[in-house]
């Protein structure tokens, strides 16, 4: 068993990243072997360096959603900050976070906030508590989507907001954050965090990847606010992991089969992308599959089709540590933290990166 506090690490809170680096593939890189051995310091531009032709990049094109809101009463202007996590069975229903959860009341109505006011005909009413979330109705001509597209925010993480706050920046989210928390080749809409190692890919990186003779490949996994629930549980390997949908297409699939007959490597960029691939069991479908996923990748799991991955650096006593520890191990895993911090690398999801080849 896999004790929670084993992938404890202090952190300086200057170096969570809250603005990404200028250029996406300007962040750094710190390049690994599958024994934890450090190779090299690096940027993501220099990623075609370490490619050999026949390789597979496989990546999340999750698109993020501006699921952030901010709510008003009509009747005494008390304020809620929610963030939408999907619909509930109708189109007019939505799971969401509320908070302060403890002024939130059943049947309570709210307008939704834009910098320019509140938003005419729509209006958002508490219908029930599920758990620690809140089932919600919207009111109105529009759909959730529409909504969230006038009046959301981008869904930062918590403990960006945290130290922007921390820095005097109280705001919620930029207008350079719809763009910057978003990867560059994003598609179907759904995800309430982004699949940040994909953030650093610029169109021009993914060309000069595929000029190095690599194919590249699209799966899709919504992430979900459930991927910043800490471990609570002593031991890791009793985290009830968040269920999560993935879809993979029937041309990531035949990339993945040409690449395995040809014993050239996959590539994986991001933690829900080796989650989504070695879901898949050990025989591969035939076609396109759609399915929901609850592993929990830990130390001694044996991966069956992921290689090598691109990732960045993640919070501690997190079940991302955990599987970026099962390809590494966890000695050099803490390690190779314990020198991205000596180095001053930049954590978390506008941060750095590292990259882990076999």
């Amino acid at each position: 068993m896999l004790r929670t506090d084993s992938l404890d690490y202090n952190l300086p809170s200057h170096l969570i990243a809250t603005h990404p680096t200028a250029r996406r593939d300007a962040a750094r890189m710190m390049v690994l072997d599958r024994a934890g051995r450090i190779i090299a310091h690096d940027t993501v531009a220099d990623l075609p360096r370490y490619l050999t032709p026949g390789d597979a990049i496989v990546l999340n094109n999750s698109r993020v959603i501006p699921a952030r809101y901010v709510a008003r009463r009509p009747d005494t202007g008390g304020h809620i900050e929610g963030l939408f996590l999907h619909l509930a069975g109708r189109p007019d229903l939505a799971l969401s976070l509320l908070r302060p959860g403890s002024k939130v009341r059943l049947g309570r109505e709210y307008l939704f906030e834009t910098p320019s006011g509140d938003l005419p005909d729509a209006r958002l009413i508490v219908e029930d508590r599920v758990e620690d979330h809140w089932l919600v109705r919207l009111t109105g001509p529009h759909s959730w989507f529409e909504v969230l597209n006038q009046a959301g925010h981008a869904p930062l993480p918590p403990y960006i907001l945290r130290r922007r706050r921390e820095l005097g920046d109280l705001a919620l989210d930029h207008p350079e954050d719809r763009d910057q928390y978003q990867t560059v080749y994003a598609g179907p809409d759904g995800a309430v965090a982004a699949p940040t190692a994909g953030l650093h890919f610029t169109a021009a990186l993914l060309d000069a990847c595929r000029d190095q003779g690599v194919e590249t490949a699209f799966l899709t996994l919504h992430v979900g606010a459930g991927t910043f629930k800490p471990v609570e549980c002593e031991n890791i390997e009793e985290h009830p992991i968040h269920e999560e949908w993935f879809s993979v297409p029937t041309s990531t699939l035949d990339l993945l089969r040409r690449t395995s007959a040809t014993a050239r490597r996959v590539i994986a960029v991001g933690t829900t992308t080796v989650r989504s691939l070695e879901s898949l069991g050990d025989a591969l479908p035939p076609t396109g599959l759609d399915a929901a996923t609850r592993l929990l990748i830990t130390p001694g799991y044996q991966f069956r089709h992921v290689d090598a991955l691109l990732t960045n650096f993640h919070l501690p006593r997190s079940s991302l540590m955990a599987l970026v520890g099962a390809m590494i191990g966890i000695d050099a895993l803490l390690a190779a933290y314990r020198e991205a911090i000596d180095r001053e690398y930049r954590f978390y999801s506008y941060g750095d990166c590292m990259l882990i080849l076999p």
